[in-house]
């Protein structure tokens, strides 16, 4: 699972999800920090970047272009990471190398297209609240299953730049979900579905 900008690894919302997708859908579960989150050490130059973004936005400047270049940049250490900790955790005896799914919504998406792109052993994603502007060239190399979550009052992922993510995966099967509401009012029913979709494609 991936968290959202500004969460982490042990969020209510990260943890409420994950509590179901174990107890529910019987996975196993795992949840990194990312890089300057939680318990992550404070990363000088992502703060510098965050910083100053938060300054341009203030300033005017359209706020999606600047997430974009910012998550594409961090994707570059996120993905061997998250690799890595695949690796050890298939190791695991009650995990072992089983089907592999993603959820990850915002940063989570942002960081996950890349990570789902590059990582085959992960069979179906549910990504969502994140736009094309950094993501779609990765997005066409994503080929399972995946079901896009979009929120179409979105105020800082423009609904232009959601639907040409959802446009851009290489996916042969995937689905588009859009709700009224603004960026942090994807509906609790959208976790429902989500147990569905794992439950068709990793059991």
């Amino acid at each position: 699972m991936g968290h959202g900008g500004g969460q982490h690894k042990t969020a209510p919302g990260i943890a409420g999800r994950a509590r179901r997708f174990v107890t529910e859908g019987g996975f196993a579960v795992v949840a990194v920090d990312v890089p300057g989150h939680g318990e992550r050490p404070k990363h000088e130059e992502y703060n510098r970047i965050a910083t100053e973004n938060r300054a341009r936005v203030d300033a005017g400047e359209e706020m999606a272009p600047l997430m974009a270049r910012f998550q594409a940049f961090v994707a570059h250490q996120t993905v061997p990471e998250w690799r890595a900790v695949l690796d050890a955790v298939q190791e695991l005896e009650h995990v072992g190398a089983g089907p592999v799914g993603y959820w990850g919504i915002s940063l989570g998406c942002g960081l996950g297209v890349p990570f789902v792109a590059a990582e085959p052993r992960v069979r179906a994603a549910v990504l969502g609240l994140g736009g094309a502007l950094a993501a779609a060239e990765a997005a066409a190399r994503i080929t399972c299953p995946v079901e896009f979550l979009m929120q179409w009052d979105d105020e800082r992922v423009p609904r232009p730049h959601s639907l040409a993510l959802f446009e851009a995966f290489g996916s042969a099967e995937k689905t588009l979900h859009a709700n009224p509401g603004k960026h942090a009012e994807l509906p609790e029913f959208e976790l429902d579905s989500a147990l569905r979709f794992f439950g068709r494609h990793l059991v």
